[in-house]
């Protein structure tokens, strides 16, 4: 019998359009004759949909709009099983079922950082990735450099951790961070992902601006000393207590200053090295730090570990436990440089919980 696997898209992040795009992915590359796929997308205001129209829909962002492939659905925490109400159409809705494990294919708030983890482990239904504490430690910046800092001797950027109280004296707050590390200097939110609301702030001019849009994606932000190295990330895969660490990848800025959203998803200015150009001695360091971050913030199924490579050595930047999925995210292509393919990668994930 097949197993029921419920993939999550969508949700109320800011990275709504990457998790469709990563969704897009994963359902046309999962392996239809194993699993039984319930679609199920979020809308930006939070609202749950049984989806059974086109998968490039999902893509392109049109699902929500087709009403007729639409039916509303209601999950219960009392028996873990999805209830499904007729669509626009008027067809009858199929029946109510509890899934085998459920797929968040959903990136930031409401997805990545432990309430969809918790609402299904209430439950007991099983759920890709990381636990609830787990996903909600990694999500937040700031915790996610306490337990490393206070787990790991692995090397960290300088930082300051603000609250929304701290607007209230921007000046103050400047000072702090001036007198840590000076400029330059990154400003981001603690718990966003793929670099939304991150600015590179250069001098005191702009900090005030950049300190605005940090807080507009989160009411707590982490300002870092800027380190100077290029990117370097590494895939770790976990299945049931053993352990896999990709080769790593480098990450080519080109002309941007820093890899924002629009570099990672949107223009084409950067580019990758895949494997890194790292000496063997060096691969095996960001390979056991990887492993060890992943260790010591008890992350499960997969994550991706992101590093500076310095002309010190490596310096840990930043974890992301439901790494992209897009077409052109690194976690993938680093579990597949092996030959292993995209559906075969699925499979691997989904064994992992299942």
């Amino acid at each position: 019998m097949k197993k029921i696997i419920c993939v999550l898209f969508g949700g109320k992040s800011s990275e709504y359009d990457v998790s469709l795009s990563s969704a897009h992915a994963v359902l046309t590359n999962i392996d239809n004759s194993r699993y039984e796929i319930v679609r199920i997308g979020i809308t930006r205001d939070g609202k749950w949909y049984h989806f059974d129209g086109n998968n490039e829909d999902i893509r392109t962002g049109a699902w929500c709009a087709d009403t007729d492939s639409l039916s509303p659905v209601h999950f219960s925490p009392n028996d873990g099983m999805l209830h499904f109400l007729p669509s626009a159409k008027g067809n009858a809705p199929i029946d109510a079922l509890r899934p085998d494990a459920v797929f968040p294919v959903l990136h930031g708030k409401f997805g990545e950082d432990g309430t969809m983890q918790g609402l299904f482990a209430v439950c007991g239904i099983p759920v890709v990735g990381c636990g609830c504490t787990s996903s909600g430690v990694c999500m937040d910046k700031a915790f996610t450099k306490s337990v490393v800092g206070a787990e790991t001797d692995i090397p960290q950027a300088d930082a300051v951790t603000a609250r929304i109280a701290d607007k209230n004296d921007m000046d103050s707050l400047r000072l702090r961070c001036e007198a840590k590390f000076g400029y330059p200097m990154f400003v981001k939110p603690c718990a966003a992902g793929s670099s939304v609301g991150v600015s590179k702030v250069k001098d005191a001019s702009r900090f005030a601006d950049a300190v605005e849009k940090a807080f507009a994606e989160d009411g707590k932000i982490l300002i870092e000393k800027a380190i100077v190295g290029t990117e370097v990330e590494v895939a770790v895969f976990e299945s049931h207590g053993s352990y896999f660490t990709a080769r790593p990848a480098e990450i080519d800025l080109g002309s941007s200053e820093f890899y924002d959203y629009e570099t990672k998803y949107i223009s084409d200015a950067s580019g990758y090295y895949l494997p890194a150009r790292l000496t063997e001695e060096e691969e095996k360091t960001v390979q056991a730090y990887a492993l060890e971050i992943f260790k010591a913030l008890d992350c499960r199924v997969f994550s991706r570990v992101d590093f500076f490579h310095t002309a010190d050595g490596f310096v840990f930047n930043e974890i992301n436990t439901i790494p992209g999925f897009t077409p052109i995210s690194m976690y993938p292509k680093m579990m597949m440089q092996d030959g292993t393919s995209y559906a075969q990668l699925i499979d691997k994930i989904l064994d992992a919980v299942l």
